[in-house]
């Protein structure tokens, strides 16, 4: 068997090393711009091979496939969904576990995936306005005050994203100003290379709460979950600064998190589940590959949606794919046959903690965490108790030098997430750049005290949605504005 992979990345370092563990024994090909040393070390010990090139093109992609003649393509980011290489691929009579581009819209378009689910009532919704010109997103912040979230209406890489709260009166019009300066970065900058959808800009109503992450196989017909991980977005200590595309994330033990019911899990796969039936309804094909729920606990809904991605997160793979004990390729063949209903997904019963290395510049100046040669002592972290996970990390001439984003995931499993943070922090100080140029990462994530936050956050949330639910409020938000009285919003 022959399965060719997309991507380069940690992500999809996890789904090579997870194929691997196949009794199908099958040989791993992988198209990626930089050559990632781990995908590479797996492709060359499995008997196959790496070819650089543009892996957001179809063309060059199915072609490839196609001169392979592998069994099928797993397509491990989100770009190439969204330029139609699993179109392409599937157009050549070559199976592909990776969301077409009709179905990818659910990723793409922020603004397509809110009117989706106002247009079929998905639980776990939010207010919303999306705008094609930024004059008029202007006008609508200048008319109304109010806590917003602010976002590029695209997939942008996770950048772009800013969250103001408007509580205070007497700074109203500093925290106006700085709304419609967002608007225009957003505009000017993050939306800028992207041409494939007209929205331009995306305004929610604001929320708060533990975010997690609800990872799923589907084949268009059965959804199948897979542990809950929450990721950490922000670039430094106590969820502060910039955001990223992870720096971290914690699983487990079980299917649940610790601030998470075995309830709110069965909500979150439900609205999952909804949402796979809607895309069908609205883009006349079935969904088949992985989805995933960037979800929140609100005081609005309990399980809330923040955005929806068409594959596996990164960093949030990488915590459960190394405990996936059901065989990928056969998992693979079930979503390609819709025969899904027909697996069980077992994992071992542990928790795992993952911790992003990335060089100074990540993730706002990219440029400034390009090409330093760096060393990762992979036999010292594996003597730890930890594994490697390689993400943008180029193998030129024997060298290894670093990409501009993150470099490197340190993987660690224990009894409880605490423990598995202890061993990965121990393992971070085996990765370092021959050059002198500083790494960073997040020596919080997994921590107990961190932990204890999100559970204490989490509690005070449930009761307030519970209080919602036995009042029958879900769904409805109801304000008094002087001189209009009682105003109710339905969700």
């Amino acid at each position: 068997m022959k399965i060719l992979l997309v991507g380069e990345g940690a992500r999809e370092h996890a789904i090579a090393d997870a194929l691997t563990r196949s009794t199908y024994n099958p040989r791993i090909f992988a198209v990626m711009k930089l050559k990632n040393p781990g995908i590479a070390r797996i492709c060359e010990n499995t008997g196959g091979n790496v070819k650089l090139g543009d892996s957001t093109d179809p063309v060059f992609v199915a072609s490839l496939a196609e001169q392979l003649s592998v069994d099928f393509v797993f397509i491990g980011p989100e770009e190439p969904q969204f330029r139609g290489v699993a179109d392409e691929v599937e157009e050549r009579g070559i199976p592909c576990i990776g969301a077409k581009r009709g179905p990818s819209e659910i990723e793409m378009s922020k603004a397509f995936m809110r009117r989706l689910m106002w247009k079929y009532k998905i639980p776990g919704r939010l207010r919303f306005m999306a705008f094609k010109d930024i004059d008029e997103a202007i006008a609508y912040i200048e008319e109304y005050a109010e806590s917003i979230a602010l976002k590029p209406a695209r997939q942008a890489g996770g950048k772009g994203v800013k969250v103001i709260a408007d509580l205070q009166a007497y700074l109203k019009k500093e925290k106006e100003e700085v709304k419609k300066k967002h608007v225009r970065s957003i505009v000017e900058e993050h939306m800028r290379p992207y041409t494939d959808i007209e929205d331009r800009i995306l305004i929610e109503q604001k929320v708060e709460g533990p975010e997690y992450t609800l990872q799923c196989f589907t084949d268009g017909r059965v959804v199948k979950p897979l542990p809950l991980v929450q990721d950490n977005k922000n670039a430094y200590e106590m969820d502060i600064g910039p955001e990223t595309g992870g720096m971290g994330s914690i699983s487990g033990p079980g299917e649940v998190l610790p601030f998470i019911s075995e309830e709110e899990y069965k909500e979150s796969v439900e609205i999952v589940s909804q949402t796979v039936r809607a895309i069908e309804k609205e883009v006349g094909e079935a969904y088949k590959g992985v989805i995933a729920g960037q979800m929140m606990l609100t005081a609005l809904w309990g399980p809330t949606i923040i955005e929806f991605y068409s594959r596996f997160g990164d960093p949030e793979a990488v915590n459960v794919l190394p405990l996936l004990e059901t065989d990928l390729v056969e998992v693979s063949e079930a979503i390609i046959s819709q025969s899904l209903n027909k697996v069980k997904l077992e994992f071992r019963d542990s928790a795992t903690v993952v911790k992003c290395v990335a060089p100074r510049g990540y993730p706002n100046r990219r440029d400034l965490a390009k090409g330093h040669p760096i060393v990762i002592e992979e036999d010292k972290i594996t003597k730890e108790g930890g594994r490697v996970f390689y993400g943008s990390i180029d193998l030129s001439n024997g060298e290894m030098v670093t990409g501009g984003s993150r470099a490197v995931e340190i993987f660690a499993e224990a009894e409880t997430i605490p423990a598995a943070s202890k061993i990965a922090e121990k393992c971070v100080s085996f990765v370092f750049l021959k050059d002198g140029w500083k790494l960073f990462h997040r020596s919080d994530i997994g921590t107990e005290s961190l932990l204890n936050e999100r559970v204490e956050i989490a509690e005070l949330i449930r009761e307030i949605y519970r209080y919602r639910r036995e009042k029958e409020l879900i769904g409805k938000q109801i304000d008094w504005l002087p001189g209009k009285g009682r105003i109710e919003y339905e969700f």
